[in-house]
This record gives C-alpha cells, sequence and structure tokens, in this order.
C-alpha cells in the first residue's frame, strides 16, 4: 500500500479533519484569553458585587444587588420615568459640546497657526482653564438665571479649555519640515493648511474632543443636581433622597453607558477622518 493510500483512506481523513478544527479552535481560544484579559476584572468585580450584596458581605441597602439595579434600569427605561430625563440631560449636554467644538476648534486652529495671539492669549487662558466651572456655576447663575441657559453655560465652559487646548496643541506639533516641503512646492498657504496642518492636528484635536465629552458628562450630573427638576442628575439625588438606592445606581448605570457611547462614536468618527493612516488601508 502506497503512501497517497494511506493518507486517502480513514486515517488520512480524520487527520486532515482535526488539521481543519485546529486553527479553528485555536482561534476560538484565542478570542476567549483576549476577553478574559480585558474584562475579567470587570466581570470578577460584577459577580463580587452581587454574591457579596446577596450574602450580606456588604450592606445590600447601600450597594443593592446588581440584578435589582439592573430590573430598575429595565423598568425605567421601559417604564419611560427614565428617558424623558435621558432626552434632556443628552440635550444639555449636546449643545453645550457642539458649541464648545464649534469655537474650541476654529479658534484652536487659528491660535495655533498665529504664534503671536497665542502667546497673548494663552496666560488667560490658563487661568480660566485652572479655574474650577463648578466653583463659578454661582456666577453664571447670577447672570443667567437657574433655568436651562445657566446649565448648558456651564457646561459649554468646561467642556471648551479640552478640545481648545488640545487643538491648539496638535496644530503646533505638525512637522515644519511638511509645511516647508508644501511651500517649497508653491502650494498657497490655504492649501497647506487644508492638506497638512489639519489631517496632522485631527489626532490631537480627537483627544480633546473625547476628554470634553467626558467633562460635559460630569458636569451635567452637577449642574442637574442643583436647581432642576429633570434630567439624569436630579434623578440620582431625587432617588437618593426618597432612598431608592437601586433607581439611584440604575441612572448612575445610565450615565456611564452614554459615556461609553459617546466615547465610541468618537473613536470611530477619528478612524474614519484618518483611515489614510491605517496601514490596513493603504
Amino acid at each position: 500500500m502506497t503512501i497517497q493510500e494511506i493518507d486517502s483512506g480513514p486515517v488520512g481523513a480524520a487527520r486532515t479533519g482535526e488539521d481543519r478544527i485546529a486553527p479553528t479552535l485555536r482561534a476560538v481560544a484565542g478570542r476567549a484569553g483576549d476577553f478574559v484579559t480585558r474584562y475579567g476584572v470587570l466581570v470578577g468585580f460584577i459577580a463580587l458585587w452581587q454574591v457579596g450584596s446577596v450574602q450580606g458581605w456588604i450592606n445590600p441597602a447601600v450597594f443593592p444587588p446588581i440584578d435589582r439595579i439592573l430590573a430598575a434600569l429595565w423598568d425605567g427605561l421601559v417604564g419611560g420615568s427614565l428617558l424623558e430625563d435621558v432626552a434632556i440631560s443628552l440635550q444639555r449636554s449636546g449643545i453645550a459640546f457642539a458649541a464648545a467644538a464649534a469655537l474650541g476648534i476654529p479658534l484652536g486652529l487659528f491660535m495655533g497657526q498665529i504664534p503671536v495671539v497665542e502667546r497673548a492669549l494663552d496666560p488667560i487662558l490658563q487661568f480660566f482653564r485652572q479655574t474650577s466651572a463648578l466653583a463659578l456655576y454661582p456666577v453664571f447663575i447670577l447672570l443667567l438665571g437657574l433655568g436651562e441657559t445657566s446649565k448648558v453655560f456651564v457646561i459649554f465652559w468646561a467642556t471648551l479649555f479640552p478640545v481648545l487646548l488640545a487643538t491648539i496643541g496638535g496644530v503646533k506639533e505638525v512637522d515644519r519640515k511638511l509645511i516647508e516641503m508644501s511651500a517649497t512646492f508653491g502650494a498657497r498657504r490655504l492649501t497647506t493648511f487644508r492638506r497638512v496642518v489639519l489631517p496632522a492636528s485631527i489626532p490631537p484635536i480627537f483627544v480633546g474632543l473625547r476628554l470634553s465629552a467626558t467633562t460635559a458628562l460630569l458636569l451635567l450630573i452637577a449642574s442637574e443636581m442643583i436647581g432642576a427638576r429633570s434630567g439624569l442628575g436630579f434623578q440620582v439625588m431625587n432617588a437618593q433622597y426618597n432612598f431608592q438606592i437601586p433607581k439611584m445606581f440604575a441612572a448612575i448605570l445610565l450615565l456611564a453607558l452614554l459615556g461609553l457611547a459617546a466615547n465610541a462614536i468618537l473613536v470611530a468618527l477619528q478612524r474614519w477622518l484618518c483611515r489614510w493612516a491605517d496601514p490596513a488601508n493603504s
């Protein structure tokens, strides 16, 4: 019997099947290992919270079981009691974030290219950046009242500086040799800005946008805890006052999920705008 006859027989067929299955099993094991490496600590923390609360290792009145928190979140979303607050909170933070981006990015691009303007305005920018927006919130209330305007403005104030300073830094870090090369080839200043400066500044700009999105949610909670009658921040405080602890944690969890969603959207948008920098697309 030849070697080919042996390989084509039952033993050879079984060996071929094993050769096909082995890479699949290795791929599955690799994905499982990546999942455990990335999310193992988080899953362990959630499991420990659930077991500890049920078994009484931690005070269930302060830290209710995870299943009760998820049930409160489900009831709030399905019943609609949280949906209106989500819409109001997204409106407040969305308007402030959009305004900060609309002002901060163009101003940062302008200041980053004109050193004289950047040097003149940098001290006052650094001064206001170091001043807490929450410390200025009473001033905004005196000027704008206790309504929506003051809440949106305090979020705008806090979210403006991360994107503005990140944009200025991104423009200043553009390789000067690329700009000089563009001028050598006869490119106009506007063309150099559009083809060289702006693409190179996109990654730092998105770093600032992601920091601003996180800041917007943090200031949203604080602004809705003062003089508000709606919003997720108000629901957190209201649930705490009424000792509805599962609902309080449900609102906190919802805020965290909104933050993760905003960050994921910005990361996806950055990858799409910077797809030219991905070696896989070249």
